[in-house]
This record gives structure tokens, C-alpha cells and sequence, in this order.
């Protein structure tokens, strides 16, 4: 990808993971356009960073907001280099107690939103024929939990959605690359603002990571453009784990899972979420409240050649014990 001309979108990007991107971005030299919902925090970003980025309010759900988008900062900043889909929402919920409605719009923040970003993303890049979309997944999108059934859904159908993308990018000859970065429990905001229904305050389940570590991953793919990356032991051990013993996970999930994702802090109830609309009043940043218990460092690895590494090296494992017995 050429480097001229630096432009990209970080869509969700005045929170959590999405938050720092935009920070790493500017610092690479990159103009950003950033989209999110909520007003006040637009326009914290905005004071902070100048004319380095372009905020614009903008619901991902809404195909029409996110394609405007697009045509904006394009005609503004300029070309757009890269796209970052970043959004999401959750509820932390039995399912039997999640109306229809709820879940739809969990769905399409999380999963829609990444296929309105990339729509306009490759409308806007076909043109020149290059670069780079990122689409933010989950360890959750391998192996599910309980009380999340809406997001685990929407990063399910992420990964096959990017994977049919990319298969017509390839036959096309196109050197416009999409990645997916499949993170780990991170120490965002989210946990503060999404729809709760647990006797507890939801927390995310450990080992708890620092959004800088994602970023670092976000701008590793923006870099090299590779398949998929997998952020954190934890990921690598649900990925693998679950397809090896899936069994044993639903039951081991059943319980520790559930236990998991509740805070040793009791949920008073009645509090707002950010379900319907962003919660304004809350300042513009990347971290939640987990920060004693995150960690700064974690792997960063492509998920391919992890798989290559794994399932060549059993095998061989396989064939030297053999000589060796032998």
C-alpha cells in the first residue's frame, strides 16, 4: 500500500479499542475520520486532535450514515487508505430475557456495521485499486459464552462474512486486503455502558489486556494486510481448545464462563446503557476500570501461520517419538 496521502476511518473510534487505533494512527502520520454516535466525545476527539481528523456523528447500523460518511471524509481529508470497523454494542443478558429488538440492534451495530464500513470502504478504494480494511473480531467469535448471545452471533457471521469478501478480492486480483483481528478480553468502557441484566457488574472474563495490546494488533494489519491475527493466550487457547474438545467447553463454559464475565461488584440496576443511544458525559477514552488487572503485553500472532506451525508440528512431534521408541 502506497503511503502518500495518509487517510483513514476508524469507525467506533471514541472508545475503547477504536479510541486508541485513532491515537496510533495520528502518531503514524495518518489523517483520521472518526465515526461514533455519541456528540460530546466527537468533539472531545475533535479539540484534541485538530485538523489531524475529520468526527462525524454517525450511526454504522445505518448503511445511507456510514456511505456519506465515506464521501465526506474522502472529499475533506482525501483518499481513503484504510477503513477500521470498530463498533459495537452487547447486552450482558440470559437470552430468554432479551427482546427481539434488543438483540437486532446488538446485531446490527456489531455485525452490520462491519458490512456498511466495508461496503463503503471498497466503494471508495476500487477505484485506486489498493488498501487496507480491518475488521475488529473476538476470541468470542470461535467459542461462545453465556449471557452474550447477540455479540457472539454478530463475530460469528463476521469472520464468514470477511472470509466471502476476500475470496472475491483474490479473484479479482485486487490488492485491496481485508483482516480480521480476533482480540481478547479487553479493559474498555463497554463494560460500564452496556445493557447489564447479571446480579453483578459485568467484567471482562480474564486475563484482561490492555486496549493498547489490540491496538498494536489493529496496526499490525493495517501494515501487512495478512488474513487474520490472533491477539492474546486466551484466544489461541479457545480457537485450538474448541476445536479439539468442544464438548468439554460447552460444560466448562457453562459455569466458569458465566462466572467469568461477573465483577465482584453488585449491579444495582436501573442504571443507562448505550443500547439505544450513546451515553454522553463520559469523556472520550480507551481504557475502562479494569486497569489493575490488565495487562500491557500480550502475543500477537497470524493466525495462519500459527495453524501451519501447530498442525505440521504434531505430526512431526508424532513421527521423532517414534524414532525414539523405536
Amino acid at each position: 500500500m502506497t503511503q502518500a496521502n495518509k487517510v483513514a476511518v476508524v469507525a467506533g473510534g471514541t472508545a475503547g479499542v477504536g479510541r486508541e487505533t485513532v491515537h496510533r494512527l495520528i502518531n503514524a502520520g495518518f489523517q483520521v475520520g472518526v465515526l461514533a454516535r455519541g456528540k460530546q466525545r466527537l468533539e472531545e476527539v475533535a479539540k484534541q486532535y485538530g485538523s489531524d481528523v475529520l468526527c462525524l456523528q454517525c450511526d454504522v447500523s445505518d448503511a445511507n450514515q456510514v456511505s456519506k460518511a465515506g464521501a465526506a471524509i474522502e472529499e475533506t481529508l482525501g483518499a481513503v487508505r484504510v477503513w477500521i470497523n470498530a463498533a459495537m454494542l452487547t447486552s450482558f443478558s440470559p437470552f430468554h430475557q432479551v427482546k427481539a429488538e434488543e438483540f437486532e440492534r446488538i446485531v446490527n451495530t456489531t455485525l452490520l456495521g462491519v458490512v456498511n464500513g466495508t461496503r463503503t470502504a471498497l466503494a471508495l478504494m476500487r477505484t485506486r485499486g489498493e488498501g487496507r480494511i480491518v475488521n475488529v473480531g473476538s476470541g468470542l467469535s470461535y467459542r461462545s459464552v453465556p449471557y452474550q448471545a447477540a455479540y457472539c452471533s454478530a463475530k460469528h457471521a463476521i469472520n464468514g462474512f470477511t472470509s466471502s469478501i476476500r475470496t472475491e478480492l483474490i479473484h479479482d486480483q485486487s490488492r485491496i486486503t481485508i483482516s480480521v483481528v480476533q482480540l481478547p478480553a479487553i479493559n474498555t468502557p463497554q463494560f460500564e455502558w452496556a445493557r447489564n441484566r447479571l446480579e453483578n457488574k459485568p467484567q471482562p472474563a480474564p486475563p484482561i489486556y490492555q486496549p493498547e495490546v489490540a491496538a498494536r494488533a489493529v496496526m499490525r494489519a493495517v501494515k501487512e494486510g495478512k488474513r487474520e491475527y490472533f491477539v492474546g493466550k486466551s484466544v489461541i487457547q479457545l480457537v485450538f481448545g474448541n476445536m479439539v474438545l468442544p464438548n468439554w467447553l460447552d460444560s466448562k463454559l457453562a459455569e466458569a464462563g458465566a462466572k467469568m464475565q461477573k465483577s465482584d461488584q453488585s449491579e444495582p440496576g436501573g442504571r443507562a446503557d448505550n443500547l439505544e443511544n450513546p451515553i454522553e458525559d463520559v469523556a472520550a477514552r480507551a481504557h475502562g476500570r479494569f486497569d489493575a488487572n490488565a495487562e500491557s503485553s500480550g502475543i500477537i500472532v497470524d493466525a495462519d501461520q500459527l495453524r501451519l506451525v501447530v498442525f505440521l508440528g504434531i505430526p512431526l512431534a508424532i513421527f521423532l517419538l517414534g524414532l525414539v521408541i523405536g
